[in-house]
């Protein structure tokens, strides 16, 4: 039997080593492991999410940009492809991956592989007009080196559905609202 890449790390995370490695964890294990992990090794992993596009060549909260994402499998490889930037995390840009494939049809076959997919139209991210999906489940981490280009930023209505799609595998923290003053 294959252990699971969150059994093998625990033990390391009990001996305290998760703590001195917690960026390794981060590109090694899916959001929803590495809360549990985290959650065991005393750590807080929530990511501050906001919507934020704007025009100023940086990547931006609710913007889709491209940048090398590293395979699951194996994240010594990888691919550039389109990520929606939907936040931070530790100064450290978070974003989910999206796709031009169709995962509609094998959607039961991708869920029981853990892959969960949403649909968000298309977009001026993808020169060929193709529809996209958003993948939920699978958070990645960006430096705004690591951008290659922005492609546009998403509308409003459907960052909040995918934020609202996407808790159901990640830590976000609630915005903090401005306080009243008390007279």
């Amino acid at each position: 039997m294959r252990r699971s890449r969150s059994g093998v790390l625990a033990p390391l995370l009990r001996r305290g080593l998760g703590r001195q490695s917690g960026g390794i964890l981060r590109r090694l294990l899916p959001s929803r492991q590495l809360r549990g992990a985290a959650a065991r090794a005393g750590q807080a992993v929530e990511i501050v999410v906001s919507y934020l596009p704007q025009v100023d060549d940086a990547p931006d909260p609710g913007e889709v940009v491209w940048a090398w994402v590293p395979y699951e499998d194996d994240p010594q490889r990888g691919k550039d492809r389109p990520v929606l930037v939907i936040g931070h995390r530790d100064g450290t840009l978070c974003g989910l991956m999206l796709s031009s494939q169709d995962h509609d049809a094998d959607a039961a076959d991708e869920a029981r592989h853990g892959r969960y997919w949403m649909d968000i139209g298309s977009g001026e991210w993808d020169r060929e007009g193709r529809p996209s999906e958003v993948r939920l489940d699978r958070l990645v981490e960006l430096t705004a080196e690591g951008v290659r280009r922005e492609g546009a930023a998403l509308d409003r209505r459907t960052f909040d559905e995918v934020i609202s799609a996407a808790r159901r595998f990640h830590a976000f923290a609630r915005p903090v609202k401005p306080s009243r003053r008390v007279r």
